[in-house]
């Protein structure tokens, strides 16, 4: 047996002739509905006609002429839909139908003008023009298609009082009505939704979502199985796709979490649509005229199994928040209602409410639009109060979103909240107000405007989270390092979706002489290719700022450079609750109080400051000395080989190889800096030594770290040209330091030594003997032994690759993957 449904459709699905010829096959598609299954059809005004209706009112009152030009504008949109409709030999009677209805429109229109104001009595009226109009012609769709209908002015049966602009419908008379109005017809019904009768027979409005309002009124009425809400989306979504472009539709909700969602922002259906659909037990169903296979979302009475812990996150983009505060409302009874009944007498709705424990402040959410009047109001209401000084004026917070999170899974389910606003929190978003009613349904949080698509997307990957987290990284340095990193990430991208449901967006790249920025042109940038179109001359100040300004959620900047001046920028992004994720050594072993400054930064917004690459490249060196000081172990003294330059360079010497043949192939494998000498003369391995100390817990500066010079202090002087061209010169000295280690039996490593009780760190060339764990070292391998109260005969020992592009990338890589968890 068939399901006997009502079907109403929106605005965007009768927008054109075509649209509403698909209308009438998908209507009249026996495989979907068998004949007799659908007694009526309930239809919105074609697309934008409403809106356009009420600007001619408002025209005409301010007696502006250009109201006739778009009224005749609106009579030829409607008249040409007659001529495409209807064969020109039988459209004469119709197009003479709609001309009545648009000269009905003017003469009203004509008449505001003259009086120079449109009543909301009048407005109503004017604005019912659009569904009559649209029904009028949908059911001449139907009946040049060959079946049987008819258009019904639902003012004839929906009941209203006289609350123009929002009328409020008697059911038990508009039931009465309807069900008498169907009894015995056998034509489809064409209803105009949206509009009534009020009791001395002026025509009323439903108010928002007033359309799918008359679609639950009639299917109540008419006690059918289902109500269908076509739209022109697939149903109501996680949260909305504007905003949240992860978002995806929920099978199946209850009423009481699409009324939560609704109420919220959701701009699929409106809490009063539900209210007789809801009472009479009859599912509401929201399908998508353009895709209308697509299963939709079916709003029912019993609670459903969701596989995720929350529903849907719905906002309200612009609220004002009113406290209202003072030592005068303690324990003093009948101060909140005297509050709200000022409200209530503005006609400020309350969208959300919050009190204190202390009864020392109330605040409440409002539509902007409402604050003078409310301000007013309370001032009216608390006059004496106020002249006594035992309540402040009231407080107006402006541009400020509700963001709630709906969900039946939510009851009784620990650690929701805790979710929510740790996302939140995690991303910098401050959080206002915190609202959740006893249903345990809707957690809210007023925050600021500016902060809505970022809270929203922080909710929904930390909720949703199999459905992929998107991490949104900025890249500067295109260099051997940066270039390496790029490749890895393009070529892990997949796998880091499937197996960790991380999605990776690159947001911005530069170099140091041009940047790209998906901002700039809305697409997204590249793996392969992220400088091969639309670059612009770099700008650092810009490319940092464009990372902050997107204030999206999970934003990680990486610094793939050698510079100076960019880690300046981390405290401002840090701030802004943006994780830093650098191999870039020179911000870490700048002046102490710098250094001070950014782990401050950090933990005060709990943004992660990654720089395990800093020192020995991938290797897990910063990452278990942080793990060793948090466990409550006492580092004593820390030995390492840090340079993987220096350590491929001395273990080439052990091999034969002289100093200068050494140097140029460490070079030519990418194991210097740029500069070789920046390796060589030990400044390198003082910058490491310098973080791992003040890591350590050691507050030394660059210059108290004693270093043995390893090149004369002229090579120093030196342009990088002439050092390459005369570092044959260095061979000899080289080989007779070799040669007088080889006859102790010991071999050269150039090492560092820090102290930390006595505060102190040298590094220098060293001979040591074939006992000393440091003998093991091969290639560019670093090596770092760690002293501690737990570890003290047996040091901790970390050995492994310390240089190259590939090594780098890969602990940049892995940073970058611990900032997104």
């Amino acid at each position: 047996m068939s399901l006997r449904k009502v079907l109403k459709f929106g605005g965007s699905s009768v927008g054109t002739p075509e649209r509403i010829r698909g209308i009438v096959s998908l209507v009249t598609d026996e495989r979907r509905y068998p004949t007799g299954s659908v007694p009526g059809v309930v239809v919105s005004a074609f697309q934008g006609v409403t809106d356009a209706l009420i600007s001619i009112a408002k025209m005409a009152a301010s007696k502006n002429g250009l109201y006739r030009e778009l009224l005749s504008q609106l009579t030829t949109r409607h008249l040409d839909a007659v001529r495409t409709i209807v064969p020109a030999a039988t459209c004469g009677s119709a197009l003479a139908s709609v001309k009545v209805m648009t000269n009905e429109l003017e003469e009203i229109l004509s008449g505001v003008e003259i009086l120079g104001e449109c009543s909301p009595r009048v407005m109503d009226q004017v604005m019912s023009f659009g569904e009559r109009l649209s029904a009028y012609i949908v059911a001449q769709a139907f009946v040049v298609a060959g079946h049987e209908a008819e258009s019904l002015d639902s003012r004839t049966v929906v009941l209203t009082n006289d609350w123009f602009g929002n009328g409020l419908v008697d059911r038990q008379s508009t039931y009465k009505a309807i069900s008498n109005h169907f009894s015995g017809r056998s034509a489809l019904q064409i209803i105009t939704g949206f509009i009534g009768r009020a009791p001395d027979g002026a025509t009323t409005t439903l108010g928002r979502g007033g359309s799918d309002l008359s679609a639950s009124l009639f299917g109540a009425a008419l006690e059918v199985d289902e109500i269908e809400i076509w739209t022109d989306v697939d149903g109501m979504l996680t949260s909305d796709p504007r905003k949240v472009p992860k978002a995806f539709t929920i099978p199946e909700v209850t009423f009481e979490e699409a009324m939560e969602l609704s109420h919220f922002g959701a701009k699929v259906i409106y809490p009063p649509t539900m209210q007789p659909a809801m009472e009479a037990r009859i599912p509401l169903v929201i399908k998508n005229t353009l895709r209308p296979d697509v299963a939709g979302t079916r709003v029912v009475q019993t609670a459903v199994e969701h596989p995720y812990p929350i529903t849907g996150i719905s906002s309200i983009s612009s609220i004002s928040l009113l406290r209202l505060q003072g030592s005068g409302m303690v324990g003093v009874s009948g101060t909140a209602a005297r509050f709200f009944r000022a409200l209530a007498n503005s006609r400020a709705n309350v969208i959300l409410i919050t009190q204190a424990s202390s009864e020392h402040t109330i605040c409440c959410a409002i539509d902007p639009i409402h604050v003078n009047a409310a301000k007013n109001a309370v001032a009216e209401e608390f006059a004496l109060e106020l002249n006594t000084g035992t309540i402040d004026p009231l407080v107006i917070e402006e541009g400020l979103s509700v963001v709630s999170v709906v969900g039946e899974n939510m009851r009784h389910s620990p650690g929701i909240s805790g979710r929510v606003f740790s996302a939140l929190g995690s991303n910098g978003v401050n959080i206002v107000a915190i609202a959740q009613g006893s249903s345990e349904r809707n957690i809210s949080a007023v925050i600021s405007a500016s902060d809505e698509n970022k809270a929203l997307n922080a909710i929904h990957d930390e909720f949703f989270i199999s459905r992929s987290k998107t991490i949104n990284l900025w890249v500067i340095g295109t260099g051997l390092i940066g270039t390496t990193l790029l490749k890895q990430l393009e070529t892990q991208t997949l796998k880091l979706r499937d197996n960790s449901g991380l999605e990776l967006r690159l947001r911005g790249v530069s170099n140091s002489r041009q940047m790209r920025l998906a901002s700039r042109d809305s697409s997204e940038i590249p793996l392969n290719a992220p400088l091969a179109k639309d670059s612009v001359p770099a700008n650092l100040a810009e490319f940092v700022s464009d990372c902050i300004n997107s204030n999206l959620p999970n934003s990680i900047f990486v610094d793939c450079t050698a510079s100076d001046e960019l880690p300046s920028f981390y405290p401002r992004l840090l701030e802004s609750s943006i994780a830093v994720v650098t191999p870039n050594k020179r911000g870490f072993s700048g002046p102490y109080e710098f250094y001070s400054m950014l782990r401050a930064s950090a933990n005060s917004r709990r943004s992660p400051l990654l720089h395990e690459t800093c020192v020995g490249a991938a290797l897990p060196i910063l990452g278990t000395l942080s793990d060793l000081v948090r466990s409550g172990d006492t580092v004593l003294s820390i030995d390492a080989v840090l340079s993987g330059t220096l350590s491929f360079i001395f273990n080439s010497l052990a091999r034969g190889s002289t100093f200068s043949q050494a140097v140029l192939e460490a070079k030519s494998r990418g194991y210097t800096e740029p500069d070789p000498r920046d390796d060589l003369s030990g400044m390198d391995v003082a910058r490491k030594v310098l973080i791992l100390a003040r890591d350590a817990g050691v507050p030394l500066e660059l210059d108290q770290i004693k270093i043995s010079p390893l090149l004369p202090a002229e090579a120093l002087k030196w342009s990088v040209e002439e050092f390459l061209e005369k570092l044959p010169t260095l061979d000899q000295h080289f080989a007779d330091l070799l040669g007088s280690a080889e006859k102790r039996g010991e071999r050269l490593f150039f090492s560092a030594s820090i102290e930390v009780e006595k505060k102190t760190a040298m590094i220098g060339v060293k001979s040591l003997d074939a006992t000393h764990p440091f003998r093991a070292l091969s290639g560019a391998d670093n090596i770092v032994a760690f002293t501690t109260a737990r570890y003290l005969t047996n040091p901790l020992v970390i050995k492994g690759p310390g240089a190259g592009a590939e090594v780098t990338a890969a602990g940049v890589f892995a940073d970058i993957i611990r900032a997104a968890r």
